[in-house]
């Protein structure tokens, strides 16, 4: 895959996750387990700052390794998220776990966008839930959004429940994420 498009995509991927973390950092501890819906069709928590933060991340991780084989999120995560029948994390995360998952996937995505061969962008794969089968380019742009959505959920609750106003990021702030 040539260079000039592998840098793009890693620059809006990049920003994507910076912005993303900028709604995490923001996020005052008395709204850390607040309902960023109201009236939403869902099981007490799964609303939650923390919790749409939590399944953000995960996703991320999980859809950037690209299948259930193999997939293994670091300490203290687990792979629960991937349960059908919809499952609460045990217990609630804190701001300092999810800060650290955010930086092992941005770390994972510059990686894995910085290697990406036409071959494994043109792969094929298939999820239970997303039928037919997505290209791996694909589901790496259709993370990016997925990303991208719940990121500007919790923005948009931030700014409604604290005045907290979102910035703009153009591109990644960094070439390579921190090591």
């Amino acid at each position: 895959m040539k260079k000039n498009i592998k840098d793009a995509l890693w620059n809006q991927f990049g920003a994507t996750i910076d912005m993303f973390g900028d709604a995490l950092n923001a996020c005052p501890d008395e709204l850390w387990n607040a309902p960023v819906w109201k009236n939403a069709n869902l099981p007490a928590g799964f609303s939650d700052f923390w919790y749409v933060a939590y399944h953000t991340l995960f996703f991320l991780d999980f859809y950037l390794t690209g299948r259930v084989e193999g997939f293994n999120p670091p300490a203290p995560f687990d792979i629960n998220e991937l349960d059908p029948s919809g499952l609460l994390p045990e217990r609630q995360y804190t701001k300092i776990e999810l800060q650290s998952y955010l930086e092992f996937c941005r770390k994972k995505c510059h990686k894995v966008i910085t290697s990406l061969t036409d071959e494994k962008a043109q792969q094929i794969y298939f999820f239970s839930w997303s039928k037919p089968g997505i290209s791996y380019l694909e589901l790496l742009l259709d993370n990016l959004r997925h990303v991208q959505e719940h990121g500007a959920q919790l923005s948009l609750f931030l700014g409604q429940q604290a005045g907290v106003s979102a910035h703009w990021v153009a591109k990644a702030r960094d070439d390579e994420p921190a090591v």
